[in-house]
């Protein structure tokens, strides 16, 4: 019988991770290259093509990315040119005029500058009021003045149109854009209303000029990866990653691409509820540790949490994502020393020039060169083999740079470089967790990503959690997370109206018309209407707040059993309730077009207690705090069934397990790795 095979591939700050899925066999097959930042698909055609010379028979290809939210971050989107309403061309200036939290006693704190200068912004006569009511006819006039400026003058290729209350009716935003794109139909133009239909200008702004920055480099990265891949044979469609969960087609991340923006590490939060889901962990926490970021969630019941505003590099943005919690600390975080303390990123090395063992120019010390250090990193056998690692290299930069300003040992240098990680760490889990009357204690952490089975049974022993959770092939793990994902898409609108009954009622045309641009987008993607499912949603606040909690809308619900699930749901997360009446901000609709998918197999049970180790080698116990032998396992040879105690390191090519001396591992009936605390027979 001919396997069906199914492709996904996860581009990180660092590596390329491709993931090939036989549905027939169960077999999964990983191959992951460099991160190439001059010409990101070759990167992609590197890893794909470790796996397979042609992709004929591919069945399935999703893909997840960064690439977006790096342009973000470096500063190198396209030039936007701003389109509003005339007298708020400084809106991106005037902002919310607040401080952030973390600057909040910081005198000298300045906002980051705008990305789009004042002179590349200009207003238009036309104005909606808060109803959608026209007040002032939209000048078109002026609007082709404002696009001969911006374009012509200024030769900008990036246009974002954003106009005041037009969430409640979005006619002027889709005239002005008829108008420019017939004018120049070689530019990009983004309107906020494609994007949300949502209220607050000053974020609906931000977040059409983030999509109109990145529009450019993703639409030329989409076209060089479509291109190149029918050129290997594949001629099934080309899935995107969103970054709140699900696929679109690659023609659908063109026309949003700011859905894509955290698409790499949504991947993984989407495994991580399957696998939560399927081994029924009704409290799991994703731990996904790459060359480049720390990137957390909890998954309660199966569900990840999930909002719909967040903000990248200061820069907010109103869009469903998931409520991931990310610290700028991986494998290839630099670490360096900020007047005589030690510090750990956010500065990477990324993948060129890389950590200082690559040999590839690096000179400062980063957590892969202290892994190296203290033992749990075999040079022999880094990546399978395949890369040449300089591990002398590696120690002299960690004494030079750390321990001997310091006035430390090299090992007591590179073992508090992951004391400073860990730190890190547990301050971004304990936002979502203890912060949100969640104990960390009574969840399983699941470790993945090529450093997550290094530091997750570390963190683990640090948070009280009892069990880790070391997933198979867990460098690629978001990417088979992909292949897990179903077609999705999100509908929202402001209301802005009471809960009661006779809103819900009033609501429902309005429900109607996001289902109906649901139910043509599935269309649009080839869904078949038995797979397609609609949800419903509301979000809901107590009359005079500002934010709101998303509450399911399911047949036969009243204002009542509405407002009780709301008010369960804030006490539950504020620990409190109000007796005030609620109010409805947001209709959201979600669209999913159900995909087949590979499911989670069982595997012979052939190992029966304890297994046989390769070899050992010192490396530093943090149990113990000191250096001392560890066994050495292939996981290849471990089987379910098999028991071992720490210490010990478990290698697999791509990525590294460390057991400490008070921690056991046992292999699940899936193949999985679970470290737990306690080491008695």
């Amino acid at each position: 019988m001919k396997s069906a095979i199914r492709f996904a591939v996860d581009i990180g700050g660092t590596f390329v991770d491709a993931i090939a899925y036989d549905e027939t066999t169960g077999e999964l097959r990983l191959h992951k290259a460099p991160t190439t930042p001059g010409s990101p698909a070759r990167g992609v055609f590197d890893a794909v093509g470790g796996l397979a010379d042609r992709l004929d028979d591919v069945e399935a290809f999703v893909h997840g990315t960064t690439l977006g939210l790096n342009a973000i971050l470096q500063r190198r989107g396209a030039d936007v040119g701003i389109i509003t309403n005339e007298g708020f061309r400084d809106l991106l200036e005037v902002a919310r005029a607040n401080v952030p939290a973390a600057h909040m006693y910081d005198f000298s704190y300045a906002p980051p500058p705008p990305l789009v200068p004042r002179r590349h912004r200009t207003g238009v006569p036309g104005r909606m009021d808060a109803q959608g009511a026209e007040v002032t006819e939209l000048d078109e006039d002026a609007v082709r003045e404002a696009g001969r400026l911006l374009v012509e003058e200024r030769g900008l290729r990036s246009l974002a149109i954003c106009f005041l209350h037009s969430y409640a009716n979005p006619a002027h935003e889709r005239r002005a854009a008829r108008i420019l794109r017939a004018a120049y139909p070689d530019v990009s133009v983004s309107t906020s209303t494609d994007i949300t239909r949502e209220y607050r200008e000053y974020e609906r702004t931000s977040t059409v000029t983030l999509d109109a920055y990145i529009r450019p480099v993703l639409n030329d990265y989409i076209g060089a990866l479509e291109g190149g891949l029918a050129g290997a044979g594949l001629t099934r469609p080309l899935h995107i990653m969103r970054s709140g969960g699900g696929a679109m087609t690659a023609e659908l991340a063109r026309r949003a691409p700011l859905m894509t923006v955290l698409s790499g590490p949504a991947g993984g939060v989407v495994g991580a509820s399957f696998l939560a889901r399927e081994q029924r962990l009704p409290k799991l926490i994703s731990f996904d540790v790459g060359g480049t970021s720390v990137d957390c969630c909890v998954i309660e019941d199966g569900e990840p949490g999930e909002v719909h505003e967040a903000a990248i590099d200061g820069f907010p943005l109103l869009i469903p994502i998931f409520d991931i919690r990310t610290v700028g600390a991986g494998g290839g975080s630099i670490a360096w020393i900020d007047e005589g303390l030690l510090k750990v990123g956010p500065h990477s090395a990324g993948a060129v020039p890389g950590p200082v063992a690559y040999g590839a120019g690096g000179t400062e010390p980063t957590v892969t060169d202290a892994a190296l250090v203290l033992g749990y990193l075999d040079p022999a056998a880094f990546l399978d083999g395949e890369m040449d690692i300089d591990a002398g290299a590696a120690r002299a930069a960690i004494e030079a740079e750390l321990a001997v300003p310091l006035g430390v040992t090299v090992t007591q240098a590179a073992a508090s470089v992951f004391q400073v990680l860990l730190a890190r760490t547990v301050g971004a889990l304990r936002e979502i967790t203890v912060e949100r009357a969640l104990d960390p204690r009574e969840f399983a952490l699941l470790a993945y990503g090529g450093a997550g089975p290094l530091l997750g049974p570390m963190l683990a022993r640090e948070m009280g959690i009892a069990t880790t959770l070391i997933p198979r092939v867990p460098a690629a793990f978001s990417a088979f997370g992909m292949l897990m994902s179903d077609l999705e898409y999100e509908f929202a609108t402001t209301v802005l109206r009471p809960l009661s009954d006779a809103t819900l009622a009033a609501v429902e045309p309005a429900f109607a018309e996001l289902e109906q641009q649901g139910e043509e987008v599935l269309s649009t993607q080839g869904i078949k209407p038995e797979d397609r499912r609609l949800i419903r949603r509301l979000d809901v606040r107590y009359h005079g707040q500002e934010h709101s909690l998303g509450i399911d809308l399911v047949p036969g619900d009243t204002a009542a059993t509405v407002l009780s699930r709301f008010n369960a749901q804030h006490e539950a997360r504020y620990g409190h309730a109000m007796p005030d009446a609620g109010q409805i901000l947001t209709l959201r609709v979600r669209a999913v077009g159900k995909l087949a998918k590979p499911g989670l197999r069982e595997l012979p049970a052939t190992g029966t207690g304890g297994a046989r180790p390769a070899g050992s080698r010192p490396a530093f116990d943090v149990a113990t705090g000191e250096v001392t032998p560890f066994q050495v396992y292939l996981r290849d040879s471990l089987s379910p069934g098999h028991t071992l105690r720490g210490p010990a390191i478990v290698e697999e090519g791509t990525s590294t397990t460390v057991i400490f001396a008070d921690q056991r591992l046992t292999v699940d009936g899936y193949g999985q790795l679970l470290v737990t605390g306690g080491n008695d027979d």
